[in-house]
């Protein structure tokens, strides 16, 4: 039979098709170690006898919290060829919470980045299932070093699944509250890659991609691993925090062809290239996802590089994007159509397809849906519903079949009888010169009726005390008046998932 293991025609298939000395992994920090097509191939064939001679037997799950770094695909696609199920987890969450996910997903083993060693060692102390725990770096202290874990392995070869095998697992961002263990399946990579990577991204062998997402972002894990590598071309991988300086100098210095960011980023980016002046790249595309791209971010970034962004809708459960703007095709505000290969509903609380200009939950179909949320099978019927899957987000369709983010169905609420878009209405204040980004969530009245309220972080923290009034002014002038908020709170910054999606519940729960 064809073997369905994802590993084989991501890593070893470039090598018997001639691409084995081509870099497929260049770091742009600390060592700035690269490896190529033929060394990946051999490092993943000695995780995959590694873990075999440690013990860890088919399905059972691998936790993995790395950077990125080149150690992070050895890991991820050596754990495929075993047959064992690598657990990406997020490298900013908090000791209790990966107790929570080590606990809930069973690991028996954790392979963790030295750095992140202080952060994760609490969670370590009464874990029931852990067996092992394998450090990547030089200071292991009481646990196992990666290097001496593949010590004297012998290399073990893909071995056959099907495709339809669960192959590795994400946990969900928490944009709405607790993770939960999201299960893929082999077919699910390549299905992204032909679908969002080769007809909407349209990948070359030849582009150089930068993703300030992780690879443990859903997101992340495929611009970075899955579309590169589907086409046999080269990603950078920087473990650090991508901030606006990062980014830039990145852009300048290495020259990606393409740049993979989250709107927050783009953002902050901008404001940073206001500061420096003109400056060239080789960008010939740019995606966002995590949420809705403002429109104005979208105009100011061509205007800067010349080259569009593509906004774009994915999931978790989806594995990555499914609706998307597309290259020639950008009509910023909106967050364009169906990816090829997907199909998509909106629909109302009956049940009901909704016409245009009307406002209904996104329903999604296509080959990358998740098998299922790990243990908590109410979630997973309410979510995935036959071939189906509810994204929780509300959009509207314009007559020419576009799609406009509205927010998260928990998100909106009614003013005066009528449906509110909180992302509508901060994208109005985000348009705003003074505004670097903002976030709208209900708050009652003396009358005990909803209105919108609005945390506004400012460029210039100095004008506080004035702009309250200017910014209901411009949001009454932009999109209603009726819509504007009643308050506005000047904040530092907005509580984020760190895929960078605003947790809107921490600020309805502050209110």
């Amino acid at each position: 039979m064809n073997n369905g293991n994802a590993a084989v025609w991501f890593v070893d298939r470039h090598v018997s098709e001639g691409r084995g000395e081509k870099t497929v992994f260049r770091e742009v920090a600390g060592h700035k170690r690269e490896t190529s097509y033929r060394d990946l191939a051999r490092r993943t064939d000695l995780v995959a006898g590694a873990l075999t001679r440690a013990g860890i037997r088919r399905e059972e799950r691998v936790a993995c919290l790395i950077l990125d770094q080149i150690e992070y695909p050895e890991v991820f696609w050596g754990c495929l060829k075993a047959g064992v199920i690598p657990v990406s987890l997020n490298t900013l969450l908090a000791a209790p919470v990966y107790d929570a996910i080590l606990r809930d997903s069973r690991a028996v083993c954790l392979i963790v980045s030295e750095e992140l060693m202080p952060t994760v060692s609490p969670a370590l102390e009464d874990t029931p299932y852990l067996r092992d725990v394998i450090v990547i770096g030089d200071s292991p202290g009481d646990h196992l070093s990666y290097k001496a874990f593949l010590a004297d392995a012998e290399p073990s070869c893909a071995i056959e699944v099907s495709q339809d095998e669960c192959a590795f697992w994400l946990y969900s961002s928490g944009s709405t509250g607790q993770p939960k263990g999201v299960r893929h399946v082999h077919g699910a990579l390549r299905a992204t890659a032909d679908t969002y990577g080769a007809e909407v991204l349209q990948i070359r062998e030849d582009d150089l991609v930068f993703s300030a997402a992780k690879i443990f972002f859903a997101y992340g894990l495929g611009n970075t691993m899955t579309f590169p590598m589907s086409v046999g071309a080269t990603a950078l991988l920087f473990g650090g925090r991508p901030t606006p300086d990062v980014v830039v100098d990145t852009i300048i210095k290495e020259k990606p062809t393409i740049y993979c960011g989250v709107p927050t980023l783009f953002a902050a980016t901008l404001a940073k290239l206001d500061e420096m002046g003109p400056q060239s790249s080789e960008l010939r595309t740019c995606i966002s996802a995590g949420e809705a791209l403002p429109e104005e971010i979208g105009r100011k970034w061509r205007e800067f590089w010349g080259v569009d962004i593509l906004d774009g809708v994915g999931s978790t459960e989806m594995l990555h994007i499914f609706l998307s703007n597309r290259p020639e095709d950008v009509v910023y505000g909106t967050a364009g159509i169906a990816v090829p290969g997907y199909e998509l509903r909106c629909i109302n609380e009956h049940g009901e397809d909704v016409r245009p200009g009307e406002i209904g939950e996104l329903l999604v179909r296509g080959v990358s849906a998740a098998e299922g949320y790990w243990n908590q099978r109410d979630k997973s019927r309410c979510t995935f519903e036959g071939e189906w899957t509810r994204t929780g987000d509300k959009y509207e369709i314009t007559e020419d079949g576009r799609y406009i983010y509205c927010g998260r169905t928990d998100d909106m609420f009614k003013v005066s009888g009528i449906w509110v878009s909180p992302f509508e209405v901060e994208q109005a204040i985000a348009a705003h010169m003074d505004v670097l980004e903002a976030a709208v969530v209900p708050k009652r009245d003396h009358d005990g009726l909803e209105k919108p309220k609005a945390f506004v972080v400012l460029k210039d923290t100095e004008k506080g005390d004035t702009v309250h009034a200017e910014l209901r002014d411009f949001v009454k002038g932009r999109i209603g008046k009726w819509k504007y908020p009643r308050w506005i709170e000047i904040v530092p910054d907005l509580p984020k998932t760190a895929t960078g999606k605003i947790q809107r519940f921490k600020l309805r729960e502050a209110n």
